[in-house]
């Protein structure tokens, strides 16, 4: 993954994925969508998210199951 991809990726998963978002095929698959749209819009393609990533699924699966709102990173 390019540099730029991954600052996109963090920031985005960040500022994007609701606190209740659930971890669900349906939901992500969304999320997924969303995230390749405002990518694209900003003019990064989605090899740049896809590079050295298995899997955006898996990724928003752990973003969710690790979200604590309220605690710092």
């Amino acid at each position: 993954m390019s540099t730029r991809g991954i600052n996109f990726l963090h920031k985005w998963i960040a500022n994007d994925i609701p606190e209740t978002a659930p971890p669900d095929a349906v939901s992500i698959g969304e999320l997924t969508h969303k995230l390749l749209a405002d990518a694209k819009a900003v003019g990064i393609k989605r090899i740049e998210l896809d590079e050295d990533v298995d899997s955006l699924y898996r990724i928003f699966v752990e973003a969710i199951a690790h979200f604590d709102a309220g605690i710092p990173e």
